[in-house]
């Protein structure tokens, strides 16, 4: 081991005790969090706008501030953005604002504080010294490391000039010193723009060096794989054969994970991140070969980084006065709708995201899907973990590897079609020897998991699924239609609209 992997196993134990102490006070730690909130954001406008001097507790809180997505939020940031004033949501001014895609306000600008800045990197490096700790193995740390991100360019926003670029290029510019000649790509290649032209220079620069980890979006990770392999005609582990542990997140791994470890060559261990413009929330705090229960499933909930959960249970969000709880009174199981406020100055910010809690001693979750990603066209409300679990069960028990996939209701049948049914869009790596057992497999898998399907299926109401082969690229082909090749950009995994169904048509293979 190396001089850096040997310093980063040093202070990798020092990491792992400091997680172990805030995670095993949990209550504690968000108690003080909260406070620290209320208290420094007392004289912002919306700290005034809210009553702030008046909340001494949790339960006080949420009868002053209502939960809000960025469009609620949005005039607060129009303050900022516009203007250029300043203690609108947090003291001062905004540090960054991460710019990502809207639904109904177009660009979203999510602040990004002195605050709040340096858990966006603190956090991904402590799951990496984490693991260095828990595995007894620092010395990926000696050789090069890959960051698929976006580019690291910024622009500035508004009178105030507030630096403004992607989260992922943001984060790039807080990577230490010590580890800067580790890192690839190099700065001109991390500012390429067009996804293509950028992975095909990431694939040329790093051919050849001492690669030992590697990190990025999973479909991101799997075309660079693809590249790679088509350029050498040889394991990634071939090519890099030190390569010993991954880093990924942003969708969940699991339906990827056949094909990237296929490219690979071999199992290498993986950390699961969960971050986000509007924080990092969570990370895998036991590497996957050490798990021993269930309940060491998920990720570790961050308590102590400057941000206060809330939950409301899915099934509740849209009623007009829905349940909603701090961590102390969640359950194992049930999903939700996840609720921050952080102290980069979002107040009940709902983010999208519903996660379900696999253990509470420490707290652990996992993502199970999107508010605004179901299908309940005739009422199933299916969402994204239940059409991910249906699609894994399948490809198992049909021994097939799929690339990408997307699930799209069909309401109104093509004529002598029948029953109305829901239209799978699969890419496949490895397609099943019989697709029509493939096919019911699917479908049989996704009745035994939503009882509300199931009874349509019984019912006559729907016919089952219909699977469309995709041709190879099809998903990359449409995210490059669309401007949405590479970055943060990921596949919806299931709508209740045909957008992007009927976008595909065009892309099944015949």
């Amino acid at each position: 081991m190396g001089l850096k992997g040997f310093g980063s196993k040093l202070y990798a134990g020092i990491v792992h005790r400091k997680i172990k102490r805030w995670s095993t006070s949990p209550l504690q730690t968000q108690d003080v969090v909260f406070r620290n909130l209320i208290s420094k954001a007392r004289n912002t406008w919306f700290g005034i706008d809210h009553g702030f001097e008046l909340i001494e507790n949790y339960e006080q809180f949420k009868t002053l501030v209502p939960v809000r997505d960025y469009e609620g939020l949005k005039p607060y940031v129009d303050l900022i953005t516009e203007k250029g004033e300043k203690d609108v949501l947090w003291p001062g001014l905004p540090k960054y604002f991460a710019k990502t895609s809207g639904t109904t306000s177009g660009s979203k600008y999510i602040p990004i504080t002195k605050e709040s800045t340096k858990y966006h990197f603190k956090s991904a490096s402590e799951a990496f010294f984490n693991y260095a700790h828990l595995t007894g193995d620092a010395s990926f740390f000696d050789g090069k490391l890959i960051f698929l991100s976006g580019s690291p360019e910024m622009t500035t926003t508004g009178p105030a000039k507030i630096l403004t670029g992607r989260l992922s290029g943001i984060v790039n510019h807080f990577i230490p010193s010590i580890f800067k000649g580790n890192q690839v790509p190099s700065w001109e290649t991390n500012c390429i723009e067009d996804w293509e032209t950028k992975v095909d220079a990431i694939v040329k620069e790093t051919i050849g060096l001492d690669m030992r980890l590697i990190s990025g979006i999973p479909p991101w990770m799997q075309m660079y794989f693809d590249k790679v392999q088509e350029k050498t005609g040889k394991n990634i582990t071939d090519v890099f054969p030190k390569l010993s542990v991954i880093g990924y997140g942003g969708v969940n791994f699991e339906p990827y994970k056949a094909q990237l470890t296929a490219s690979l060559g071999k199992v290498v261990e993986g950390v699961e991140t969960y971050p986000a413009s509007e924080g990092f929330i969570a990370y895998q705090d036991i590497p996957d070969s050490m798990k021993v229960c269930k309940e060491d499933e998920g990720m570790l909930l961050l308590l102590n980084n400057g941000i206060f959960y809330e939950f409301i249970p899915v099934d509740e969000f849209y009623q007009e006065n829905p349940t909603r709880i701090s961590i102390k009174d969640v359950k194992i199981g049930v999903n939700y709708a996840i609720i921050l406020n952080t102290n980069a100055g979002l107040w009940g910010y709902n983010i999208g995201d519903t996660v379900a809690f696999t253990s509470t001693n420490p707290y652990r979750i996992k993502v199970t899907g999107r508010l605004k990603q179901y299908i309940s066209a005739f009422g199933e409300h299916v969402i994204v973990s239940e059409v991910e679990g249906a699609l894994m069960e399948a490809c198992k028990n049909n021994h097939v590897q799929v690339t990408e996939f997307t699930v799209a209701p069909k309401v109104v049948p093509d004529e002598g079609e029948g029953l109305p049914y829901h239209e799978w869009f699969i890419e496949f790596e490895k397609e099943p020897q019989n697709m029509d057992q493939f096919r019911k497999d699917l479908d049989a898998s996704l009745q035994s998991r939503n009882s509300y399907y199931l009874d349509l299926i019984q019912g006559n109401i729907l016919q089952t699924c219909v699977v469309r082969n995709m041709q190879k690229n099809a998903f990359i082909e449409y995210m490059k239609s669309m401007g949405k090749l590479g970055g943060q950009h990921k596949v919806p995994r299931i709508a209740n609209d045909r957008k992007i169904a009927d976008e595909l048509l065009e892309y099944i293979n015949n």
